[in-house]
């Protein structure tokens, strides 16, 4: 968004969600929020209230839904984040914090979180003993292989990083590892997979991981590549497999993910730093260093203009 990537952008723009904090005051019509809970705000801030997704609790879906940077809001003005000391939001947009999540390291479950425990709910990948591949192991694969392990299923990484092995199975608690450049490991591998949440951005190949699944299988992309990915249909047809894509979730199940966080102790792997060194974090992003969430500190850090 920052760049521009994904061609939506509209400038000036501050990229900030992902948001948590204290409660400072609430409005007279306020029923579930008071002074001193501990909330957050996530990737969106209003939507229409009265079209089907909203009606079933999908206001991520909605066609008028307003994101949290970045949008036109009901007034006309644009939205600008949580990089602030301070933000207001419509209360049904705000989620409560478990009292064990940490601040800074539940922030992140507010977009990566529920991006990957919508998926899992959605298409039945949380009955126990089921298998899940987990693509890609950064931002979002990491809290997928949390998520999913917190569900009791076996847990697969399919990186092309060989050297992510060790940080998958003894950090993360992922049951297997798959370097998808091995073609003996992938073949080793075909039809074993209940389910595999696709988190990667970049572009890359669809074929191999289709062929990873059991027949009725289902391959769900979170990551966004910003070009075009090649979908053959005949792996699809001759197994009954299924592509699907899924973008975070409504408000009550971000609420329900953030519970199950607090119930798991599940939490992002974060680098928390200083307001002054997020242009070093954005350089840092861009070249995937980070394990696996920058958090800005901006209560100790933001000095006032």
């Amino acid at each position: 968004m920052a760049k521009n990537d994904w061609g939506t952008s509209t400038y000036p723009i501050v990229p900030g969600h992902e948001i948590v904090g204290i409660v400072t005051e609430v409005g007279s019509k306020v029923e579930k929020l008071k002074v001193g809970d501990r909330v957050g705000v996530g990737c969106m801030v209003g939507a229409c209230h009265s079209c089907d997704s909203c009606d079933n609790d999908l206001e991520n879906y909605c066609p008028k839904m307003i994101l949290t940077y970045g949008a036109p809001y009901y007034d006309g003005t644009t939205t600008y984040g949580g990089y602030s000391d301070v933000m207001v939001a419509e209360e049904r947009y705000v989620v409560r914090i478990p009292d064990n999540l940490p601040l800074d390291a539940g922030a992140p479950l507010l977009c990566a979180g529920i991006t990957v425990y919508s998926p899992l709910q959605h298409f039945g990948l949380t009955k126990p003993g089921m298998h899940v591949g987990v693509v890609g192991l950064g931002g979002l694969g990491h809290v997928a292989v949390k998520f999913a392990k917190g569900f009791g299923v076996k847990v697969t990484v399919i990186s092309t990083s060989p050297s992510k092995k060790k940080e998958a199975i003894e950090h993360l608690g992922a049951d297997y590892f798959l370097v998808s450049r091995d073609p003996d490991q992938m073949q080793a591998a075909m039809g074993t997979m209940d389910g595999i949440i696709d988190t990667v951005s970049a572009v890359h190949p669809l074929v191999p991981l289709i062929g990873l699944l059991k027949s009725q299988g289902k391959l769900v992309m979170v990551g966004a590549p910003n070009r075009p990915l090649e979908l053959p249909v005949f792996p699809l047809i001759m197994g009954r497999k299924v592509v699907a894509g899924s973008c975070i979730g409504g408000m009550k199940e971000t609420q329900e993910m953030i519970d199950f966080a607090g119930k798991h102790n599940i939490t992002a792997d974060v680098e928390v730093i200083p307001v002054d060194y997020v242009n070093t974090a954005m350089e840092r992003l861009e070249k995937a260093d980070v394990r696996y969430r920058f958090v800005i500190d901006i209560g100790n850090t933001l000095k006032s203009a």
